[in-house]
């Protein structure tokens, strides 16, 4: 159950959509920050543009032949300076299937981000009117404002709570599921459980670096899609406000011209 329908479909483009699943909204993104983080793990970038099923089919993507190319493993290799590891323990045959997918990756979220700005500029001249409030039988959305810092405070603590704070199901689901994997098959807690007791050999020891390798980006992104998203939720807020107050109330420098009184018969 939404506040608003918008039954004559006259506007060509909307700059947001509220569902009780998230607010899914358009607006400026820098091209270059969004192949960035597509070059930083695949799906990122489009899952930052809220192309989620592209971003979550690249991401399964990245995940599925990373591991068996066993490219986190020949990085660490290569990190230690140790090249010759590094190029025996790829497996070719996955490694030529990773690249040209990781390259379509890049260049594609950032031509998305080009024409999604193209279209925000658009959406934004025309101005059309959206819901601001869905209820439903399983949630409530509507537009609010938020802290972006607690946005980041949550996000630290684990991915996927600082989407739940700004209500973006979707990539909350997806960050914590996948946060959960990559915690439990990295061993990362039964690492930082034997750092506690000071044992930093068998604590180094116990790690899997290949799943180990996956979390930065993991938690990188949770903070950046938290924030980010936080304060374009506030801009739309406002802009909404602006807009609300300006069908609906007088304009106050509007004045009543004092006329004389007719008496009426």
């Amino acid at each position: 159950m939404d506040n608003f329908s918008n039954n004559d479909n006259k506007n060509r483009r909307y700059k947001a959509h509220v569902s009780i699943f998230g607010t899914t909204q358009i607006h400026l993104q820098n091209p270059y920050i969004i192949a960035w983080w597509s070059a930083a793990f695949p799906g990122f970038g489009h899952l930052l543009l809220n192309k989620y099923l592209r971003g979550l089919s690249l991401f399964t993507w990245e995940v599925i032949v990373n591991y068996n190319s066993k490219i986190n493993i020949a990085m660490v290799h290569s990190f230690c300076g140790d090249i010759e590891m590094a190029k025996e323990v790829l497996e070719l045959r996955w490694m030529l299937m990773y690249i040209p997918v990781y390259i379509f990756g890049i260049w594609d979220s950032y031509r998305t981000s080009v024409d999604m700005n193209k279209v925000f500029l658009l959406a934004d001249r025309e101005n059309a009117p959206f819901n601001t409030f869905s209820i439903g039988a399983l949630e409530v959305n509507y537009l609010d404002k938020r802290n972006p810092i607690m946005s980041v405070v949550w996000s630290l603590f684990t991915p996927g709570l600082g989407q739940l704070y700004i209500h973006r199901i979707l990539t909350a689901l997806f960050s914590l599921v996948w946060t959960i994997l990559f915690l439990y098959f990295s061993k990362s807690l039964i690492a930082v459980h034997y750092l506690f007791l000071g044992d930093i050999s068998h604590s180094t020891a116990v790690l899997d670096k290949e799943w180990l390798l996956y979390i930065p980006s993991m938690w990188g992104f949770a903070v950046y899609d938290s924030y980010i998203n936080t304060v374009e939720n506030n801009r739309l807020f406002e802009a909404e406000q602006k807009n609300y107050l300006i069908n609906h109330f007088q304009n106050p420098n509007f004045k009543i011209k004092k006329e004389k009184a007719v008496d009426l018969p």
